[in-house]
């Protein structure tokens, strides 16, 4: 009964996590539709002056007015004021023989050039020109005498009749008629053409026009959103299963996409131009972590999204489609942090050139060519260069590895590896040609070979708690363990593992190298001590858990090419005839072995993998162990 609810359980738990990577992605299309801006949600048309029109012919759906301009409205309110006359009402008890207002009130009216003012005597209202009024200063020069300021302005009535005066002007001129043509597909948005499209676009932010078209607005975008999402969830459920079976690789995408979308909705909100976004963030954090293909698709379907909500959508979807094959391009395998630099330097030529060129081919003029793009594009690259900061952000919050922190990791003059050298020099010599066959078998495979040259580093750091009970750091001293009980000696080697894991935590190695170290030998017997054992004890039942590794096996092709190489360079070690028929022969029975035991049975390992991975081996032991000749004496 038992092993049926452990079945069940465990189908719960897959089931729960494909339930939650799922839902990570509904998540973020909802949350990307809530952030994308709310203006305009009937009018999703974009359009700049001196660019063709990208849509079909544009009629109007219903009659609307063709609103004035700020500078049109600007310059008739101007000219509507000039025969304004503000108010002004005498000040009792002060003689009225000169009209005489204060210097402030004098500056204000010329500043703003009216040319006379009204003012209050009783319930009329007289007018005199603004000749007419002085101050006290000019009215001592003109008359030679002082004259004391007698009008004051009347704020409220001057404000009252001035509103109602501007409430005259009308804010439109002239009005579409429905079914009337607008533009044509291709034609150059003109300074007409782009009011009247302004005007239509203000018409569909009226109220008046209710909810409905609002409604299928945010419908067609979240529609469109599911849509690109879903074909990344396609491709990665087709040609890379392993990411849509992990949660924080799920996470890792969604996130990416959020941050970089966020941005741009921001920016569009605050009126700043889409291009100051470093969309290049997504396909080099991929990249980083991850494989080229899925880099570019998660930049493609992250831009396809933003497209939706970009002023002028071709041109921003053409110019980041560019940008992201420069940078999936220029940083294959970044291992240096100049990597960077270099590509954010790619990045911002190929930006500059492809919007020139777009401009140039959309409408054939110099003035199409925004200056200002080529500021956006050197910020935008500026900004591109940060990427490094999240890079080690992802790699703590993910526990992911990136090519960078494993070339620190190589490092042979670190503190861990540094110790392993001076207290078990034997097993740090063994590590380094470990870490030598197994990186060539896998470029031969095309496994991350600086994967496993790290890992293959680092394997055998648990020998360093007693490094005189393994035979390559005994010089010239007997085997301890010869002198115990092959049981106890089998515990005493299988130690080494469960000490490395302990080691390696205690210096904060990422997890994927701890990997290596716990399944470096996988659940193999400890075979010298178990045969010993068998040998002693022919007539009992032997209890092989005592003799075997805890595990777990290795699961991916690294961990395999690492256990093989291990095995391989170890049993090299003891052989007495270093032909090549010998090593061949000794490389192949340790594969056939491990093979037999099954514990490459997780592995992605094809046959042809196994062969080609035999026939380094092979290549390299013979390299390594190759004879010279010996040199004569001389003869005294």
């Amino acid at each position: 009964m038992k092993l049926p609810n452990f079945k069940l359980s465990i189908t719960k738990t897959k089931g729960a996590q494909t339930v939650f990577r799922l839902s990570s992605f509904a998540v973020l299309a909802a949350v990307i539709v809530l952030l994308f801006p709310r203006y305009n949600n009937a009018f999703r048309y974009h359009f700049e002056i001196g660019k063709p029109w990208g849509y079909t012919t544009l009629t109007a759906d219903f009659d609307f007015p063709i609103y004035k301009t700020e500078e049109q409205l600007a310059k008739e309110q101007k000219q509507l004021l000039s025969t304004f006359a503000p108010c002004y009402k005498y000040i009792r008890g002060v003689q009225r023989q000169v009209l005489v207002v204060s210097l402030q009130d004098m500056e204000w009216l010329q500043g703003e050039s009216f040319s006379r003012i009204s003012v209050m005597q009783g319930r009329v209202a007289k007018t005199y020109p603004l000749s007419e009024v002085y101050t006290p200063k000019s009215a001592y020069e003109h008359f030679g005498y002082d004259c004391a300021q007698n009008l004051v302005m009347d704020t409220a009535l001057t404000k009252t009749l001035r509103e109602k005066q501007l409430a005259t002007l009308s804010p439109t001129h002239g009005i579409v008629q429905k079914g009337e043509k607008i533009i044509g597909k291709g034609e150059i948005v003109t300074d007409r053409t782009y009011q009247v499209l302004q005007s239509l676009r203000r018409a569909y932010d009226d109220e008046s026009l209710g909810n409905k078209q609002r409604t299928l607005s945010v419908l067609g975008e979240s529609m469109l959103v599911v849509l690109f999402l879903c074909l990344f969830v396609i491709y990665l459920y087709v040609f890379r299963i392993q990411y849509l079976r992990s949660s924080s690789t799920c996470l890792f995408f969604c996130l990416q996409m959020l941050i970089v979308i966020a941005l741009a909705c921001l920016a569009l909100r605050f009126n700043l131009s889409v291009y100051l976004i470093p969309f290049a963030w997504v396909p080099i954090l991929t990249r980083v972590f991850f494989d080229s293909r899925t880099a570019l698709f998660l930049h493609f379907t992250t831009i396809l999204i933003t497209s939706i909500v970009v002023p002028a959508p071709v041109e921003f979807f053409f110019i980041q489609i560019v940008v992201g094959m420069v940078a999936v391009s220029s940083l294959s395998d970044m291992t240096r942090r100049a990597q960077l630099a270099q590509t954010a330097a790619w990045i911002l030529l190929t930006q500059t050139v492809a919007y020139t060129a777009i401009s140039f081919a959309q409408t054939g003029a110099w003035s199409a060519i925004d200056p200002w793009m080529y500021l956006y594009f050197f910020i935008c690259a500026l900004l591109t260069i940060g990427c490094y900061g999240l890079i080690y952000m992802f790699e703590k919050l993910f526990r992911f590895i990136s090519s960078i922190t494993l070339i620190e990791l190589t490092d042979i003059n670190s503190e861990l590896l540094h110790t392993l050298a001076e207290r078990a020099p034997g097993t740090f010599q063994h590590s380094m040609q470990v870490s030598n066959l197994a990186a060539e078998a896998a470029k031969t495979i095309g496994a991350n070979a600086l994967l496993v040259r790290t890992g293959a580093l680092y394997h055998d750091i648990g020998k360093i708690t007693d490094p005189l009970y393994y035979v390559e750091n005994q010089t010239g001293v007997e085997n301890p363990l010869l002198k115990m009980d092959p049981r106890d000696a089998a515990q005493v080697v299988i130690a080494h593992v469960t000490e490395g894991e302990k080691i390696a935590r205690r210096n904060h190695l990422p997890e994927v190298i701890i990997n290596f170290i716990t399944t470096h030998h996988g659940t193999s017997l400890v075979r010298y001590f178990f045969n010993t054992y068998c040998n002693a004890h022919p007539k009992e039942k032997v209890d092989e858990s005592i003799f075997r590794y805890p595990g777990a096996k290795p699961s991916t092709k690294e961990g395999a090419i690492l256990m093989m190489a291990d095995a391989i360079e170890a049993r090299s070690r003891s052989l007495d005839d270093f032909s090549e028929e010998s090593i061949a022969k000794t490389v192949n029975l340790m594969i056939d072995s491990q093979i037999a035991d099954g514990q490459f049975a997780e592995t992605p390992l094809s046959f042809k993998d196994v062969e080609d991975i035999r026939r380094v081996f092979i290549s390299r032991l013979v390299a390594m162990n190759h004879h010279r000749i010996t040199y004569p004496t001389l003869n005294k």
